[in-house]
């Protein structure tokens, strides 16, 4: 099978779909006889699974905090705090860049040492459900659910993060500042310790 080039769709802004046309299979398939359409169907389903997937991906990707909730027969603690977002970006994780380009972390007792951009306190990815909290109030795992953000999970923390305050993640540093700091109740449902 030789693939000669690909047409490549856009679904939305996000994902690039990349669908193989096999023009000379379809040639090589007429010549010996098999009927053109029967190659044409070969590829549209080729086309469609491909599409499938990657649809399907995108949108497991995407969810953000759709993906956590707390265990139903757990009853929600309602506690007013402090609620500011950050993201990965140097200014809200204090890091910065060497002349050589290599993230290092700006402040505190690590300063120059390597820092790993995205990832958690806890050692997981950050994405949309990730909370910074003061871990010895609540643990990693800690389940939370804010207004007008949704679910989230205890996977961070913070210098500045202490007592009743919890920092939201978001996906950019705009978003990240449109949310500000907010005084608000917060239900929790405590992790294990």
């Amino acid at each position: 099978m030789v693939l000669l080039y690909s047409h490549r769709w856009w679904l939305g802004s996000l994902v690039r779909l990349d669908i193989p046309c096999w023009i000379l299979d379809i040639q090589i398939g007429v010549s010996r006889g098999i009927n053109r359409f029967a190659c044409l169907r070969k590829i549209l389903q080729t086309a469609t699974k491909t599409a499938l997937l990657v649809l399907l991906l995108a949108c497991t990707g995407l969810t953000g905090c759709r993906g956590i909730r707390p265990a139903r027969d757990g009853k929600p603690i309602a506690r007013n705090m402090r609620v500011t977002g950050y993201c990965k970006c140097g200014e809200c994780c204090s890091w910065t860049r060497t002349w050589y380009g290599r993230a290092v972390y700006a402040s505190g007792p690590s300063k120059g040492k390597k820092k790993i951009i995205g990832v958690t306190a806890s050692g997981s990815m950050a994405r949309p459900g990730t909370i910074a909290a003061d871990t010895s109030r609540y643990a990693f795992g800690t389940i939370m659910y804010i207004e007008g953000y949704g679910y989230g999970r205890v996977e961070d923390r913070g210098g500045a993060i202490k007592g009743e305050h919890i920092d939201l993640y978001f996906r950019s540093h705009e978003q990240a500042r449109q949310w500000g700091s907010q005084k608000m109740k917060v239900y929790v449902w405590p992790g294990d310790r």
